[in-house]
């Protein structure tokens, strides 16, 4: 069984989510006059990446399969480069595509190659991580890294089409499902509160499995969150802004430590920091503050951070590249599913961040 989510607008894609999808979808997204692909995969998932090259080889497509570094090393220009010379090697035209199989990084940095090579060839995402499914493959956002931070070269690129086959799931450690929750939980704070029901009824020993009924639902509903809101603003101009719910914080706090915290943990404590700095401001209630760490603590989550201090965090956000002119913005609450965009005055940041363990 699966389901169909569509991103509508300028740049339309569709989204199949489901368990035992196969080969089949990702065979029907290319054009029809598609002749070669380039499968561009994470390292461990070599074998499935030859597997799809032969499963498309017998329909008459010519697949060719590369890999790259792991993680966030595999989304430098060096790694680019190298895929733009086996687009040529491959003679890919502009009907052709590139397929991205993978976490995040695999999907922002073979995007960014799909989206540059001829400007613009056929893109198709194949989400291995819960992460990807309802982040990085959905959206459109592209890029690669620089030596003075993480996506600052990139596009708005949309995949053709999105394949996320819940099967993959299985071989993901607990960590990485849990990391990958933290996206869902969010999208249930800023849009839908049938997903934080669910997380609160369920046992996460059966929410966080891969044949979890549960967890097909939660993640079904939070590619729809994120659907309706790209479908409305692709390149983030002001709707899409309330998708960096707990944001701000979480990337001081992976820049902070080398990005050596899963981007998951960093969102889930960015969460309950953005709580407490709204009910501060008379925004959100006890009550809502309560049910964030309750919710991300449930799964596994860190709803604490300690470290580094907000004043060395604050000089870090400031130099983010959503930064306008020198001020401070947040994505709040004024209540669940009522997100908004504010100025923030550093000041305000000191009592909230001590609430969860962050020295001034």
């Amino acid at each position: 069984m699966s389901t169909i989510i569509r991103v509508t607008g300028e740049h339309p894609s569709t989204i199949t989510v489901g368990h035992g999808l196969g080969f089949e979808p990702i065979y029907q997204a290319l054009d029809e006059a598609a002749t070669k692909v380039l499968i561009i995969h994470a390292r461990p998932l070599a074998r499935r990446a030859a597997s799809l090259a032969q499963y498309l080889h017998d329909r008459g497509i010519n697949a060719s399969t590369a890999d790259h570094p792991d993680a966030e090393a595999g989304k430098s220009i060096e790694v680019v480069a190298s895929l733009w010379d086996e687009c040529g090697r491959l003679q890919l035209g502009r009907k052709d595509a590139i397929i991205a199989m993978g976490g995040g990084a695999t999907t922002d940095m073979a995007g960014f190659v799909a989206a540059t090579w001829l400007r613009g060839i056929t893109l198709i995402n194949v989400p291995t991580t819960l992460l990807a499914m309802v982040d990085a493959a959905v959206g459109g956002k592209t890029g690669i890294n620089t030596s003075v931070g993480k996506n600052l070269v990139g596009s708005f690129y949309p995949a053709t089409a999105v394949v996320a086959d819940m099967d993959l799931l299985e071989s993901l450690p607990a960590p990485d499902l849990a990391a990958g929750a933290a996206e869902v939980i969010k999208c249930g704070f800023i849009a839908d509160p049938e997903i934080l029901r669910i997380v609160e009824e369920t046992d996460p020993q059966d929410l966080l499995r891969a044949d979890s009924p549960q967890l097909a639902e939660i993640t079904t509903r939070a590619i729809a969150v994120k659907a309706r809101v790209v479908s409305a603003d692709l390149t983030e101009g002001g709707l899409r802004e309330t998708l960096n719910y707990g944001h701000t914080l979480a990337h001081a706090i992976e820049r902070a430590n080398d990005y050596t915290w899963r981007h998951g943990d960093a969102v889930a404590v960015g969460c309950c920091f953005a709580a407490r700095l709204a009910h501060a401001r008379g925004q959100l209630s006890a009550k809502d503050v309560v049910r964030h760490d309750d919710l991300f603590s449930r799964v596994g989550l860190p709803t604490r951070y300690e470290g580094h201090t907000i004043e060395e965090l604050t000089r870090i956000m400031l130099s983010d590249k959503k930064v306008r002119r020198g001020i401070l913005r947040f994505v709040l609450l004024d209540g669940i599913a009522k997100p908004s965009t504010f100025s923030v005055d550093p000041s305000e940041l000191v009592t909230p961040a001590a609430q969860i363990g962050i020295g001034a």
